[in-house]
């Protein structure tokens, strides 16, 4: 089974990389941002505690995450394989998902990391604002509060998959193409095409 973990603070092209990767690898997209905004959609007592968070820049508790990713895991037992965008963002997120996943006989492959500069991120996420409705990506001071909050408690879970050497990090600058490529040569060893 191969399970990926797609990483990188908001802005940083995890839903585009993500839309590649399952596509050439037929995996089972674990978005917990989707996840969380289709709860907020659908008005749920859940979606509607995580819209507050959401909309102060904040994380969600890692109780209701991990719960999310286990139903998700459960419906898709027989996949190839699964790819978590935005999931693990804390240590004890990523030592919770290798636990679950044992369960299951299986284990994060790989961890690839995108690369980009803060100052790329905040243009990134102002440009989506305007389409995207999201009040999150509209604000330069929530989007640079989600990305220092990226820095201070999601950057410590490279270090946790480096020491299981299954961390690659990848230039998130660039072409699409040509970033894509870069990612599945850390995955198989081999450029796609």
């Amino acid at each position: 089974m191969l399970n990926l973990v797609l990483f990188g603070p908001p802005g940083a092209g995890k839903g585009t990389q993500s839309e590649y990767l399952i596509k050439k690898y037929n995996l089972i997209h674990l978005s917990t941002g989707d996840l969380l905004r289709s709860q907020i959609a659908a008005g749920t007592e859940l979606g509607l505690q995580a819209k507050q968070l959401m909309d102060q820049g904040l994380l969600v508790p890692d109780a209701v995450v991990i719960g999310m990713i286990e139903s998700k895991l459960q419906e898709n037992q027989s996949a190839p394989g699964f790819i978590f965008d935005g999931f693990p963002r804390t240590v004890r997120q990523a030592e919770a998902l290798d636990v679950l996943l044992s369960q299951y006989n299986t284990e994060i492959t790989k961890m690839i990391a995108l690369v980009v500069d803060s100052e790329e991120l905040t243009r990134r996420l102002l440009l989506r604002g305007q389409t995207s409705g999201r009040p999150d990506d509209q604000n330069e001071e929530l989007i640079r509060r989600r990305v220092k909050e990226y820095n201070d408690k999601t950057a410590p879970v490279a270090d946790y998959y480096s020491q299981q050497g299954k961390f690659a990090a990848i230039g998130g600058i660039g072409e699409i193409d040509t970033i894509f490529k870069e990612i599945c040569h850390q995955i198989d060893g081999s450029d796609s095409q």
